[in-house]
């Protein structure tokens, strides 16, 4: 990401200068597009560097909008990263490609986007799923394995690809290791906070008869049970759901009219 040393470039600052004065913060999710290739979508501000991390200041009415534009397009052109890649035999240099599209989304106080609207921007395409039907969720541990993926060829061949250019570990995910989701520690709440409104919000939801643990005990008040595996149960109405039985009569007067 942006760092000062971009910053001070298209400020005319010195380096140090630009330390002193402002702090650069991003969040930064990733897309699985339906060709199978990761695309990046980062928002990034900048604070005034003060002594308080938790306080968001703005930076004054020296630093611009446009200033931080250049910056982020200095830091995805000089960006780069050598990579080992086995069936190569030796490193392979990678870069951004010439698809880098930055643009402004809030230039001081005129069209501002809110806070909401950030965040909008952010869940839309870390809740977005490619939908590759068949590709394992586990590594996958031969090359024999790839041929019996129920996913299609195209898909198949990357996979294939990413194992033999050593990415092996992550050849199921297509090649890519990293987090859906990274951030500066203050960008905004940190995971950690998080996690403790999301545990607090559970125990609230405990039934009023309590709730047991996987194995039938009782939860105390310093235990909070947390799902993270979701699997599709079905569609429709059940003979438990509340006016089930007008699902059918309502059924039938659609199929008269």
């Amino acid at each position: 990401m942006t760092n000062r040393r971009h910053l001070a470039r298209v400020a005319y600052l010195p380096v140090k200068r630009c330390r002193e004065l402002v702090r650069p913060r991003f969040v930064k999710v990733y897309e699985y597009q339906a060709r199978g290739v990761i695309h990046f979508h980062a928002v990034i501000r900048l604070d005034a560097n003060v002594k308080d991390e938790t306080a968001y200041v703005h930076p004054g009415s020296f630093w611009t909008a446009d200033h931080l534009k250049k910056a982020v397009e200095l830091a995805a052109v000089q960006a780069s990263a050598l990579c080992p890649v086995p069936a190569a035999g030796r490193p392979v240099l990678v870069r951004f490609g010439p698809q880098t599209d930055v643009r402004i989304v809030r230039s001081g106080t005129e069209h501002a986007l809110s806070r909401e609207a950030v965040a909008n921007y952010i869940a839309k395409y870390v809740t977005k799923a490619v939908g590759i039907p068949g590709l394992p969720k586990f590594p996958i541990r031969h090359l024999s394995e790839i041929p019996s993926l129920p996913c299609p060829a195209h898909y198949k061949r990357m996979i294939e690809t990413a194992w033999h250019l050593g990415f092996r570990r992550y050849a199921h995910q297509l090649g890519y290791g990293g987090h859906p989701i990274t951030k500066s520690r203050r960008y905004s709440v940190t995971f950690g906070h998080v996690r403790r409104e999301r545990a607090e919000y559970r125990k609230a939801q405990r039934w009023p008869d309590g709730e047991l643990d996987p194995w039938g005990r009782p939860l105390d008040e310093h235990v909070v049970l947390v799902l993270k595996d979701f699997s599709f149960v079905g569609t429709g109405y059940t003979s438990r759901t509340p006016a089930a039985d007008l699902a059918p009569s309502s059924a039938n007067m659609a199929r008269a009219d």
